[in-house]
């Protein structure tokens, strides 16, 4: 372990270790809302209540056919598109957990990447900004060389 990681007067992790913490708290945030609503998601097609949803929305004379062939495709993806959106969540989680701790730069910028792509999670206007700010903190020189080799 580099004797200089985390003294700040050597150039190590401490001002970078503040610079870190709130993004990637809220990336954990994010990755941890993700989480919840995939695994929410599951639940919903494993029980089948998604099913009556769409029944009942496709035998809704106001919803025009347009519409409701559009949210015909969407929902075809069911309990795969749940355990993708879970697989995401965790690892922004898990990013944003070793980007607080210093330790995993290629998966902080993972996380930072996954929270900035749209429609991936449930809060996606909140992903976004976070994602983008955790990337520019990330990529400034000194958090980047605070970072624990691997």
């Amino acid at each position: 372990m580099d004797e200089n990681f985390g003294n700040p007067a050597a150039g190590g992790g401490g001002n970078a270790r503040e610079m870190v913490s709130t993004p990637a708290i809220l990336l954990m945030v994010v990755g941890g809302i993700t989480v919840v609503s995939a695994l929410f998601g599951i639940v919903q097609n494993l029980v089948g209540s998604n099913e009556a949803a769409m029944a009942e929305m496709m035998n809704n004379p106001q919803i025009p056919e347009g519409a409701k062939s559009a949210i015909a495709a969407m929902s075809k993806g069911g309990i795969f598109s749940s355990l993708f959106q879970l697989a995401l969540g965790s690892v922004t989680v898990f990013g944003g957990l070793k980007m607080k701790n210093l330790e995993s730069f290629g998966l902080a910028m993972a996380a930072s990447i996954i929270a900035i792509i749209p429609c991936i999670g449930s809060c996606c206007c909140i992903g976004i900004p976070i994602g983008i700010w955790s990337l520019i903190v990330l990529n400034k020189p000194e958090v980047k060389s605070a970072f624990r080799p691997s």
